[in-house]
Formats: C-alpha cells, structure tokens, sequence
C-alpha cells in the first residue's frame, strides 16, 4: 500500500483481451510509476500479440521483452523521447476495451470505495469482480432473478471470417 496525503492508495493494473476482459491483474503502490508493474505483465502476452498501453508504460525494456516474446508494442511514445519507436494512432483506439473494464470494475461498490484496506484483500476483491466479469459473457440473470446460459458461443467455437 502507498502512503500520500488522502491516506493509503493502490493502483491496479489489467492486462485485457480484445474483448475487455482481464486476463492479469496486477496492484501496486499509488505512488509507483506504471512501467515497473509493466514488466511483470508481460508474461501474459504471447508471439503475434500487439501490447496497447497508456505512455506511462513506455520503456525500452518493456519493448524490449515483448520483442524477445515475438510480439509487439503499439505505445503511445512519451514526447521528451529522443527517438520515436513505431506508433499506430489508429490501433490505439482499441484501448478503450481497457478503459471500459475499468468501468464495469468500478461498478463493484467494495472496489470504487475501497473497502478493503489490506492489498491482498483488496486484489482478491478485484479478482471476484473481474471472475464476474467474465461470466457476464456465459450467464445471465433476468429481472426475476433466474440465471439463464446465454446463447452466444465462445470465441473459440465462432468460425473466422476475413
């Protein structure tokens, strides 16, 4: 937990799917630059895969060993950067699947107040909130509160078409 001045902070950090979905989750120190915790997500991320991050995770390091996993960083660069690596403004604009997990997790009232004032506390509540997220996919419940198995078909199972 990081100590400031509107008491203890943490920050979380989400690597999602195409489809908003998280697949790692990371908390660290309100107070910790972003491009530390960087490192330690790219882990998930695998050969022929594009990384869309914020300009707080733009390091050589982290392009660095995207590039020894064989994929690749399409980070908005930081302007005071001596030499500009490749950008794509275009692809940026799929970032926002990552904005908007961060606003289906904010609708969990225990994460947007937090409640929980330990760090392992609070990143299994972010974890339960993110495993309802995904189920959210599968089932849903109607208005009289009986879940029901939704029809669409997992991404997997969807025939792919250029």
């Amino acid at each position: 937990m990081g100590r400031s001045r509107g008491g203890l902070t943490a920050k979380i950090h989400a690597v999602v799917d195409a489809r908003g979905r998280p697949i790692r989750l990371n908390l660290t120190e309100g107070q910790a630059h972003d491009g530390r915790s960087g490192n330690d997500m790219v882990g998930s991320i695998g050969a022929g895969r594009i990384l869309l991050a914020g300009r707080g995770y733009d390091r050589h390091r982290l392009r660095d060993r995207l590039a020894e996993r064989g994929a690749r960083a399409n980070i908005r660069p930081i302007p005071t950067r001596k030499r500009f690596p490749p950008f794509d403004p275009v692809l940026c604009r799929a970032r926002n699947q990552i904005e908007r997990f961060f606003g289906k997790l904010k609708h969990f009232r225990s994460i947007a107040t937090r409640y929980d004032k330990r760090d392992g506390n609070f990143l299994a509540s972010v974890q339960l909130a993110s495993i309802r997220i995904w189920l959210r996919r599968y089932v849903s419940v109607n208005k009289s509160g009986v879940i029901q198995k939704s029809n669409r078909t997992p991404i997997s199972a969807r025939v792919m078409r250029s």
